[in-house]
């Protein structure tokens, strides 16, 4: 009995929330004792809410107490300690604030060992008891809290959140049910869970069904694709071979042509070598006989001279010299001519590029620009059709896009294929492009044609200029208010041309595109501006 009174005393003056013994025991206005550190950090955590509990009883005071040492609890606690009184046992502890709490216990609460499965509750050590004698709670699965979701726990009342709230969308524990959500429609989680295992399974087979399409469209994909390649193997081995049977003929075409000039070469040597022989003889001849006659002619004799004049008097007879036409520069111009005719036609074959406005504006291609792009002095109108340079800055967010020191812009549109499409300016400078998508954006390297990634047709009056990678060709062109350009990226065509009643070539580019390209403007002067055109 004396042991029992001992024990009992051990639990009076020990702090529910430390388990030791009372250190600076206070009385709070329930008249619960704590050690004083140990409410001060409790109630340190409460800080952010408008009231504060008392631990164990969980009456809640307003405003946060003010706490007096208890000195005659103090002097007690003294007295049992020289005594030889001992925290209590383990077993018995009650709950502290960084605890979980028995959901059992009424009162005090003691500390949880166990929690249960399938009842969603906290046990100690003095309720865990049926559990494991009555064969009632033989199939449920108890864990260590160490293994139960924190999650699980109330955060306002410590305890299991066993209920949930439709009302609220939330988990709660039982006393939530009975304040701030009283009246709800709550359900035990078990039962929500059900419904919504079942809307998940329906999810789940959704899911499980459009990743089934997705599959079968992935393997229609992977079949067009391969579909695709062995076309374009099909087409290169062909085109390959056709390519081979006219490099075939061009060089049977060039191996004849050059026979032929061979031929014509030897047959003209041959007549004039014949014709110089014949020359030389003659003039070999000529000279004799002019020896001859400067031999009669020194004779001093009369009579001699008189004598010798009959044999040489042939002699004085006139001949003609053979007749010679110089033409070398006309022996082969036949040749060259039909061969250039030849050459000319094949480009033409291989090229393919319209030749009327008609037949440019079947490859129109509507363009807008991107005010992403556009420097901050552009104001960008008629529909992002249309860039006139503003004396003050424009309100633009910022982007990454945008060109910081060049007053140009970009179009919105990538261009691909075979496209037309045509500029209107005025006669003050300004610059037609067409750029990759990377083309810095700052710096010297971010005017259109002063880099490798752009090529710009410059603009001033009948100035002309196709400026890339730094490299400025001069074109000679009559002033047009409107420059059209045609793209054909497979074929690494850009031409320029200047559109009035009918299309004058300015220049053209033949290149390797390597990847889409954006149609690019620049403007020179205040208040000037240059203008997409609307196609039709």
């Amino acid at each position: 009995m004396a042991q029992h009174t001992v024990k009992l005393d051990q639990e009076k003056f020990s702090c529910s929330i430390c388990l030791d013994l009372l250190k600076d025991p206070v009385t709070i206005h329930c008249g619960h004792n704590y050690c004083m550190n140990c409410i001060k950090q409790h109630w340190d955590g409460e800080d952010q809410r408008e009231s504060y509990s008392c631990p164990q009883c969980r009456q809640t005071f307003i405003p946060r107490p003010v706490l007096m040492k208890n000195t005659m609890l103090a002097d007690l606690v003294e007295d049992l300690k020289k005594t030889g009184l001992q925290a209590a046992p383990a077993a018995h502890c009650y709950a502290g604030p960084e605890d979980v709490a028995c959901d059992v216990c009424t009162g005090s609460k003691l500390k949880a060992v166990k929690f249960c499965l399938q009842c969603q509750v906290s046990y100690c050590e003095q309720h865990l008891q049926p559990h494991y004698e009555s064969p009632a709670f033989e199939k449920h699965k108890l864990v260590n809290l160490s293994k139960m979701p924190q999650v699980n726990i109330c955060s306002h009342h410590g305890e299991v959140m066993n209920l949930f709230c439709r009302t609220d969308q939330k988990c709660i524990c039982y006393r939530c049910s009975m304040d701030e959500h009283k009246g709800h429609d709550t359900v035990s989680v078990e039962a929500e869970r059900n419904e919504k295992q079942r809307e998940v399974k329906a999810s789940q087979q959704k899911v499980q069904q459009r990743i089934q399409d997705r599959e079968k469209g992935v393997k229609m994909l992977q079949q067009e694709m391969e579909t695709i390649n062995n076309f374009a193997d099909e087409a290169v081995r062909e085109s390959e071979k056709i390519f081979n049977e006219l490099i075939h003929l061009i060089e049977k075409r060039s191996s004849d042509v050059k026979q032929q000039i061979k031929s014509r070469q030897e047959t003209e040597v041959s007549r004039v070598k014949e014709l110089q022989e014949k020359l030389q003889q003659e003039i070999s001849d000529l000279k004799r006989k002019d020896a001859e006659l400067k031999e009669l002619s020194d004779t001093k004799d009369h009579i001699q001279f008189l004598q010798n004049y009959p044999s040489l008097s042939h002699l004085s007879e006139y001949t003609d010299s053979p007749r010679i036409n110089l033409r070398p520069l006309q022996y082969f111009d036949s040749v060259t001519v039909v061969v250039s005719e030849l050459r000319d036609k094949m480009q033409d074959i291989f090229r393919e590029e319209p030749k009327t406005r008609d037949e440019f504006l079947k490859y129109s291609v509507q363009v807008t620009l991107d005010p992403n792009t556009a420097h901050i002095r552009l104001l960008l109108s008629e529909g992002n059709k249309k860039a006139t340079v503003m004396r003050e800055e424009q309100t633009y967010t910022h982007h990454c896009d945008r060109f910081t020191e060049q007053r140009q812009v970009l179009s919105r549109e990538s261009l691909t294929g075979c496209c037309y499409w045509e500029v209107k300016k005025e006669k003050h400078g300004a610059m037609v492009a067409v750029t990759y998508k990377d083309i810095s954006r700052t710096g010297n390297e971010s005017t259109l044609g002063s880099n490798d990634r752009s090529w710009a047709l410059e603009c001033d009056g009948e100035e002309y200029k196709l400026i890339h990678n730094k490299v400025s060709t001069s074109i000679s062109g009559s002033e047009s208010s409107i420059v059209g350009v045609y793209l054909d990226h497979s074929a690494g065509i850009l031409s320029f041309y200047n559109v009035s009643d009918t299309m004058t070539l300015l220049h053209r580019v033949q290149t390797t595109f390597t990847q889409p390209l954006y149609a690019g403007l620049s403007v020179y002067g205040n208040d000037y501006s240059v203008e997409l055109c609307e196609l039709k």
